[in-house]
């Protein structure tokens, strides 16, 4: 059973829901260890002092916001609990949006929400008007000592919560126009029937991660002293006529189209290095 990590209510108007949050997503990345080249031996991070020049422990550890250098003011624990923010235990549904309105750079990570038995009536009732609308609540939440900008959606049967970040949190310049570069009315109707031959469905299911796959593979080649083969590398050809390559992309665009779909070699690979995995164990 997942273990929620925010507990509070939503506030809607008058109403309010008691809820549990837990994530909603994680990482599938293959995870390595920092070993000594001269003796293989695992590398061990100190907590690491300069004046006592000892270890410290985390018992030992205090949190400090640096306001000029070398100068810090400390907070405690009590000091992050007793901040007057209405949001460390409420979220507050200031408005509601249509889903396109936000632009997905401002999303950061995903959440889903689960009602109280108390509250299932009014969770769901919020969850049938945002499906219905097709809407998306705006709030705050203040999780990991962050406040965050939030978004409420229903997806699938379940309320998410997308933790979005703050205008300032965006890198990216905005309201700027195209680069000022010529391009003909023929190159872009190519380039648009192009992506009318590769418009297709979102199909999450049909991608696979390559990397992490081919990853493994060299590990248990490894283990079992094999030879390991490099994948030949992707011809990197110099695009001269633009118009020339359009064509040409766009009648590889139709024959694939024509083509009978065939299974994916990265969904195979998944049960083929499931199989070399038991292998190795064994």
């Amino acid at each position: 059973m997942p273990r929620s990590i925010w507990n509070g209510v939503i506030s809607f108007g008058m109403v309010s829901i008691p809820v549990k949050l837990y994530t909603a997503t994680e990482s599938k990345d293959i995870s390595f260890n920092q070993l000594h080249k001269d003796c293989g031996s695992r590398i061990k991070q100190l907590r690491w002092c300069p004046v006592h020049e000892r270890e410290v422990t985390y018992d030992d550890i205090q949190r400090g916001y640096e306001y000029t250098k070398d100068q810090y003011v400390v907070l405690t624990e009590e000091d992050f609990e007793h901040l007057p923010l209405p949001s460390k235990h409420t979220i507050d549904l200031a408005g509601f949006v249509k889903m396109d309105d936000i632009d997905p750079i401002y999303y950061e990570k995903g959440y889903y929400l689960e009602a109280d038995e108390k509250g299932l009536k009014p969770f769901v009732l919020l969850m049938r008007v945002l499906k219905k609308r097709g809407l998306t609540a705006i709030a705050k939440i203040a999780i990991r000592n962050k406040e965050r900008l939030c978004a409420l959606r229903f997806y699938d049967g379940t309320l998410m919560l997308e933790t979005l970040y703050f205008p300032d949190e965006i890198r990216v310049q905005q309201g700027i126009d195209l680069p000022d570069v010529k391009v003909s009315a023929k190159e872009e109707e190519m380039a648009s029937s192009l992506v009318d031959l590769m418009l297709e469905e979102f199909k999450p299911e049909e991608y696979h991660d390559d990397y992490r796959e081919a990853l493994m593979q060299v590990i248990e080649a490894k283990l079992q002293g094999a030879e390991i083969v490099e994948a030949p590398a992707a011809p990197r050809g110099k695009v001269v006529d633009l118009m020339s390559a359009l064509k040409k992309s766009v009648e590889t665009a139709k024959k694939q189209r024509k083509a009978p779909p065939s299974r994916s070699a990265s969904g195979n690979g998944k049960a083929s290095t499931s199989r070399r995995r038991k292998a190795a164990a064994g």
